[in-house]
């Protein structure tokens, strides 16, 4: 398996193959102290303020034409492309309240923290919520038992799960390669009650309250004066294009990362840069791949330096990359289209334990026989 590669859908192999035992992974000896060492000297974990303003301020601007936008329009169908510009500027917060989650914006922990939690709020999600799934992920990406992100929900990520869907979930899961995305549609709804549940949930919640707050208000700044300004026909297709473009591009940014890539089994031992790099995917592209994925294209990256900031992930690439060739460690990276296609790929093919198995009926007469 070569050190920086493009693996294609016909290249995986069955479902089974991709699970990674606790011998099939060698372990690297102080590959990331290594690496990390040299990213150091390199000042690539220094913050980038400077940066991160530019980005706020171009939101900012952006959120002000379209309500301008929304205000001069009034009572019109073109409104639609305000709510899917909004879709749009949405989820490019969302990067932001990630990258503030993992303190790449500002120079404190807790000033980061703070800004992420305004930043999750002004979007309508819980920050508490997702803080506590995506930590469990980078923790341990793709591990049985332990990945969040791999855990039954709608769409099954494992072939037992798949196998033992039942009623609508087994009828999705027959063909959820192909429904992935349009059942994406869904995942803004999805966000946002899932951050209400949690912050309702019983138990301790960090900052319940001043979350539950921000979204309270969040939804009156945002709701009232949509069905205040449209007809409700209007307003009702205006939210619905807002959450369905959202959603489908948050997961179209996140889904390519993981999914058909090597699933770790539960008492497999990996060191921290093989079980990092061996399960992420990054996506090809310039400039433009790191504007459109808020610096998620380089997902390698991102696992080893959590806290790298989005400009620097580029030339830590470069660093990582030539480390797994001079060591033979695949370094997987492909093209936006083809990241999807392995996607929609992998999962079709663990939908396929969820399809009732075919009898032949000559060789079920021989075992009568």
């Amino acid at each position: 398996m070569s050190s920086s590669q493009t693996v294609r859908p016909s290249t995986l192999g069955p479902v089974r193959q991709t699970y990674a035992g606790a011998d099939d992974f060698p372990p690297i000896a102080k590959a990331y102290v290594q690496v990390s060492g040299v990213v150091r000297e390199m000042g690539l974990f220094r913050r980038a303020r400077g940066f991160y303003a530019l980005v706020g301020a171009a939101l900012a601007l952006a959120l002000g034409a379209a309500i301008a936008c929304f205000v001069l329009l009034g009572e019109s169908w073109f409104q639609l492309l305000i709510a899917a510009c909004l879709g749009v500027i949405f989820t490019q917060v969302a990067f932001l309240a990630h990258e503030a989650a993992h303190r790449q914006i500002l120079a404190s922990g807790p000033a980061n923290d703070r800004l992420g939690v305004v930043l999750a709020g002004a979007i309508g999600m819980s920050m508490a919520w997702w803080d506590r799934k995506h930590s469990r992920h980078h923790a341990n990406p793709n591990r049985v038992g332990k990945d969040p992100d791999i855990a039954v929900d709608t769409i099954s990520f494992l072939e037992e799960d798949a196998a033992r869907a039942r009623g609508l979930r087994r009828l999705i899961t027959r063909q959820q390669g192909w429904l992935f995305f349009p059942l994406l549609l869904l995942e803004g709804v999805n966000l946002h009650v899932q951050s209400v549940i949690a912050l309702c949930a019983r138990g301790p919640v960090k900052r319940r309250w001043v979350e539950l707050a921000l979204l309270a208000v969040r939804f009156a700044v945002f709701l009232v004066p949509l069905f205040f300004v449209l007809p409700f026909g209007m307003a009702a297709a205006f939210l619905g294009v807002q959450l369905a473009v959202f959603g489908v591009y948050m997961g179209a940014s996140f889904a390519p990362n993981h999914k058909g890539m090597p699933v770790i089994a539960p008492d497999a031992r990996l060191d921290f840069f093989s079980k990092q790099v061996r399960t992420s995917r990054n996506i090809r592209g310039g400039w433009w791949a790191t504007a459109l994925y808020g610096g998620l294209n380089h997902q390698i990256e991102h696992h080893l330096f959590p806290s790298m900031a989005r400009p620097y992930l580029g030339k830590a690439r470069e660093v990582v990359r030539d480390f797994c060739r001079s060591h033979d460690v695949p370094y997987v990276e492909a093209s936006m289209g083809e990241s999807y296609a392995q996607v929609v790929a992998y999962l079709n093919r663990v939908g396929l334990a969820a399809r009732d198995p075919f009898v032949c009926p000559a060789a079920a007469g021989l075992g009568r026989a």
